[in-house]
C-alpha cells in the first residue's frame, strides 16, 4: 500500500476520534466568542498607544477576554514575554519568596525550566536562579516514569509547601501529558494537606484542545505562550498569565516592576493580531490536533511506538514518535523541514541551544520564528531518540508532510 492509499484509509478509520475533535472547537469557539461579546471588543480596542502604555483600553480589553475565556479572576497578556519559559519565570520569581517551598509533581520539568529552578545549567545560569534566591526545590519522581505517583505527592505536601509546579505536556520526556482529570486530582490532594498552596499549571502547548482549562478544574494560576495555541499561529510574540489576581498581580510585578504592574507596557500595535489570533484559535488548535491523530494512526500502522495512540483522550497538541536512533530523528525532522513553507530548503542539524542541556534538531519552516502552533518537530540527541511533532496550521498541511514523510520513513 502506497502512501496515499495508507493515509486515506488511515482518515476513514479516524471518523469518530475527528468527531469529537470538532466537538470540542465547536465548544471553545463559541466561548471564545461570547468572550469577546460580552466584553464589547471594538475597533477602537485594535488601537495602540505609546511611551509608558499608560491607560491603553485596548490592553485592558484583552486581559479581560482572555479571564473569561479561562474562566480566571484576573489575566495579564503581553508581548513583552519573550518565550513560555520567561512567562513561566515571572510566575515563579513573582510568587515565590526566600524559604519557601517548590515541589513539582511531574518529576523533573521542562529542561529551560531546570535552568529557571537552578537543577541545570552553567554556575553563571546557576547563580539567577530561583535555588539561588533561596527557593527551595523538591520533585515528586514518576511512576513507572510515566505516570503520576499520586501517593508520594500526598506524602510530599505539608504546610511548608508554597507551590506546586504542573507542566501539563510531556515536554522532552516519554511521561503522558496530563489531562483535566489528572490535573483536578492533583490540585485535590494538594488543596487538602495545604489549602494555601499555589497550583501552577505550565499550560503550553494544552489551550483549547478540552472543553475545560485547568483553572476550572482547581488550580490558581496557569501561563503559556502567544506562539504556541492561544495565538492562533499568527500572533507573533509574547505569553498570558492567567488565575487568582493576587497571583496575576505579583507575576506582573516580575514583569515589569512593583508598583507597575499590570499598568504599564505599550503593546506596539498588537492588539488586533491577539484578538483575532485567540479568536482562530479554538479551530487552528483543532486541526493541529486532528494531525497528530492522523500521525499517531500511520505511524503506528507502519510499526513505529508512537504516543499518545490515536484512540486517546487528548490533553495537548504533541504527538511523540520513538526512533531509538540518531540517524532516524535527524532525517524525519529534516524531511518535515524540507516540507515546511518558509526555509524548506534548509538543512536542519543538531546543536546546543540556550536552555538545553542537550544538543536538540529543530524542524520548524514556520512564519513566526519558534511557533509550534504551526507545523513542526524536534528532540533532544539522546536516547531513545524521540521526536516531538506538533502543530500544523490546518489539517491539509500535515496530511501532505505526512504522506512525504511516510515516503522516506519507510527507506530509513
Amino acid at each position: 500500500m502506497n502512501s496515499k492509499e495508507l493515509i486515506k484509509q488511515a482518515e476513514k478509520s479516524l471518523a469518530k476520534e475527528f468527531e469529537q475533535i470538532d466537538e470540542i472547537r465547536d465548544y471553545n469557539q463559541e466561548k471564545v466568542l461570547n468572550a469577546f461579546i460580552e466584553n464589547k471588543v471594538a475597533p477602537e480596542h485594535f488601537y495602540t498607544v505609546s511611551g509608558y502604555g499608560h491607560d491603553d483600553l485596548g490592553r485592558e480589553v484583552l486581559d479581560r477576554v482572555f479571564a473569561d475565556v479561562f474562566k480566571a479572576e484576573k489575566a495579564l497578556v503581553r508581548i513583552h514575554f519573550a518565550s513560555g519559559t520567561h512567562t513561566l519565570a515571572c510566575c515563579l520569581f513573582g510568587n515565590l519568596r526566600p524559604g519557601d517551598k517548590l515541589i513539582s509533581v511531574a518529576g523533573a520539568p521542562y529542561d529551560t525550566m531546570q535552568e529557571v529552578i537552578g537543577t541545570a545549567g552553567d554556575d553563571e545560569t546557576k547563580e539567577d536562579s530561583l535555588i539561588a534566591h533561596g527557593v527551595l526545590y523538591d520533585e515528586i519522581p514518576l511512576k513507572d516514569e510515566t505516570e503520576i505517583d499520586f501517593e508520594k505527592l500526598e506524602a510530599a505536601i505539608d504546610n511548608t509547601v508554597k507551590m506546586v509546579l504542573i507542566q501539563r505536556s510531556k515536554g522532552y520526556s516519554t511521561r503522558k501529558s496530563l489531562t483535566m482529570d489528572v490535573i483536578e486530582k492533583i490540585c485535590k490532594i494538594v488543596k487538602s494537606k495545604n489549602p494555601d498552596c499555589i497550583c501552577f499549571v505550565d499550560n503550553c502547548y494544552g489551550e483549547f484542545t478540552d472543553t475545560q482549562e485547568p483553572l476550572e478544574v482547581g488550580a490558581d494560576l496557569i501561563a503559556g505562550s502567544l506562539i504556541k495555541n492561544p495565538g492562533g499561529g499568527i500572533v507573533e510574540a509574547g505569553g498570558y498569565i492567567a488565575g487568582k489576581a493576587k497571583y496575576v498581580d505579583k507575576s506582573a510585578n516580575r514583569l515589569t516592576a512593583p508598583g507597575i504592574g499590570c499598568e504599564g507596557g505599550a503593546m506596539f500595535n498588537q492588539h488586533r493580531l491577539i484578538f483575532q489570533g485567540l479568536f482562530m484559535a479554538p479551530s487552528v488548535v483543532a486541526d493541529a490536533v486532528k494531525g497528530a491523530v492522523l500521525a499517531a494512526k500511520v505511524f503506528d500502522e507502519i510499526g513505529y511506538d508512537s504516543y499518545p495512540k490515536y484512540y486517546e483522550k487528548r490533553t495537548d497538541i504533541i504527538q511523540n514518535i520513538t526512533f531509538g536512533a540518531p540517524e532516524q530523528l535527524e532525517q524525519f525532522c529534516r524531511t518535515i523541514q524540507s516540507l515546511s513553507p518558509v526555509n524548506g530548503y534548509v538543512t536542519p542539524i543538531p546543536e546546543y541551544i540556550p536552555g538545553y542541556e542537550d544538543k536538540v534538531i529543530m524542524a520548524g519552516g514556520t512564519f513566526i520564528e519558534g511557533s509550534t502552533i504551526e507545523l513542526s518537530a524536534d528532540g533532544p540527541m539522546r536516547p531513545p531518540y524521540v521526536a516531538y511533532m506538533q502543530g500544523g496550521l490546518n489539517y491539509s498541511h500535515v496530511k501532505i508532510a505526512l504522506t512525504k514523510i511516510l515516503e522516506k520513513v519507510r527507506h530509513i
